[in-house]
């Protein structure tokens, strides 16, 4: 499993904690700043899965 795939994940639950947190105290910054981590950690988990996916088919060749 690629490293990138182990941060992306932890950015996904940081980033939807800090949403949640945001919805419960109304704050909106904390809200949309956890939406947008949690974006970004998506986007990096699916470029470790890539990366994992490239390394898999080189091993197999």
């Amino acid at each position: 499993m690629d490293k990138d795939r182990v941060a992306g994940s932890a950015k996904q639950a940081k980033g939807a904690v800090k949403e949640a947190v945001g919805k419960v105290t109304g704050d909106t910054k904390t809200q949309a700043s956890g939406k947008a981590e949690k974006t970004a950690g998506k986007v990096q988990n699916a470029a470790g899965g890539a990366k994992d996916a490239v390394r898999d088919a080189a091993r197999k060749s």
